[in-house]
């Protein structure tokens, strides 16, 4: 079981940390369009982009909490 899960979980976990600089990226061209241009339509779509990049990374970081506490449980199970 632990062959499938801890792939998994390094999976997961690789996700986050894609979805999370995806986020910061989203955030930081926001700002400097917001800087420069000041066009609410550009700073609107990428506040999108943004948002839905951070609700991905909670997403992935609920799957793996659920993915360790499976971990655990197996592992309380064989002792």
């Amino acid at each position: 079981m632990n062959y499938i899960l801890i792939p998994a979980l390094v999976i997961l976990c690789g996700l986050v940390v894609f979805s999370l600089v995806r986020g910061i990226i989203a955030f930081l061209k926001t700002t400097k369009i917001d800087l420069e241009t000041g066009e609410a339509e550009t700073v609107t779509e990428m506040q999108d982009l943004q948002n839905k990049a951070m609700f991905n990374r909670i997403k992935y970081q609920a799957m793996a909490i659920g993915v360790v506490a499976v971990i655990a449980l197996v592992a309380g199970a064989g002792s």
